[in-house]
């Protein structure tokens, strides 16, 4: 914790910005979104809640911008694990699986990354100003963009549809995490009845069929 009582200068206040955003952090790699509070927040941060409001205007504001931050490092954390996970002159279709595989193998071990996507259109986008939501938005066209530019590279008959392509990943993640993980009464529901039991999807091989499938048709598209 900052040594100063009251953040004066504005180096003081993006030090306590970073303490808010380091100890949100923190709690999300205990919970789960839905349970981060303000309370527990400015609690933890040793601020009253009126002043962590002064830094950031709503809990969704802090957790879009962590999402930005992981989103970010995942993007750059993807490129090399892309180089040795797909053949640069292996043909398109085993490219095409290997992209997903890849793609999901790179989402292993982060769960707040996914647990923030899962969140993000339904509940971090609101409770939030124009101005916070634009910010967002220009930062995750930007990494967009960037998941795009590296499928391209891989598979360079995407061409436009690219762009398309990776905004279709990013929604299907979030999607493919949220139903990977069923409530207490829909556990017992499966377990009750086998029948309902193939309905449960596991994150990892129902996300890299989902990618490939989406892969697959996002090259045929561009082909046709």
């Amino acid at each position: 914790m900052e040594s100063f009582q009251r953040a004066r200068s504005e180096e003081q206040r993006e030090v306590r910005r970073r303490v808010i955003l380091d100890t949100a952090a923190a709690m999300l790699d205990e919970m789960p979104v839905g349970e981060v509070s303000l309370n527990e927040l400015s609690r933890r941060v040793g601020l009253a809640k009126s002043n962590v409001l002064r830094y950031f205007e709503s809990r969704e504001a802090i957790l879009l911008e962590l999402l930005d931050r992981a989103w970010k490092q995942w993007m750059t954390d993807l490129p090399e694990q892309l180089s040795k996970g797909v053949g640069a002159r292996a043909p398109l279709n085993e490219r095409t699986e290997q992209f997903a595989t890849v793609l999901t193998d790179s989402l292993s071990g982060r769960r707040v990354l996914c647990d923030l996507l899962s969140s993000q259109a339904g509940v971090l986008e609101h409770n939030v100003s124009p101005e916070v939501a634009a910010r967002y938005k220009r930062a995750a066209v930007a990494n967009v963009d960037t998941l795009a530019t590296l499928a391209r590279s891989y598979l360079p008959k995407l061409g436009d549809r690219a762009p398309e392509l990776a905004a279709a990943m990013i929604m299907v993640i979030g999607a493919v995490w949220t139903h990977a993980r069923p409530s207490k009464a829909m556990v017992t529901a499966y377990e009750a009845d086998p029948d309902l039991a193939v309905l449960r999807m596991d994150f990892a091989s129902s996300l890299r069929q989902v990618l490939a499938t989406l892969t697959a048709g996002a090259l045929a598209r561009a082909s046709s």
